[in-house]
């Protein structure tokens, strides 16, 4: 799902998108604390599908709980850095050939999120 600002009602669409997606099962999702996550206007509908779906929120700045931090980074060195994008297109389709790349390749994807595990200061605690 693709959004064009990052907001409160945008992440509500995005849990409700999600949720409709997967209608028989119970949905965990390991979240940053950024301030849409806590949003009120959620609040309704978390309490509304609390038996399906479940918020797992990191301790505040903690980026080697986080693995998807390392995917970003990739994704910034790989993508954005360095690179002119003239369009806001042209932007996209680099990243959805990166993320296609990364489909056809999911140990890669392994081999830098165990980077973090076998470097980071919680080796043993994370494993």
């Amino acid at each position: 799902m693709e959004a064009d600002q990052c907001h409160a009602q945008a992440f509500l669409q995005f849990l409700q998108y999600t949720l409709t997606h997967y209608p028989n099962k119970h949905v965990v999702m390991v979240l940053d604390n950024a301030k849409i996550h806590h949003a009120k206007v959620l609040q309704p509908f978390l309490h509304e599908h609390e038996e399906q779906l479940t918020l797992v929120f990191l301790p505040p700045y903690s980026p080697n709980l986080n693995l998807v931090e390392r995917i970003w980074g990739w994704l910034k060195e790989s993508v954005i850095a360095n690179r002119f994008h003239p369009t806001r297109k042209e932007l996209r389709e680099s990243i959805v050939s990166f993320l296609e790349h990364l489909a056809q390749f999911p140990e890669k994807v392994l081999q830098r999120i165990g980077q973090v595990v076998m470097t980071g200061s919680y080796v043993g605690k994370l494993i």
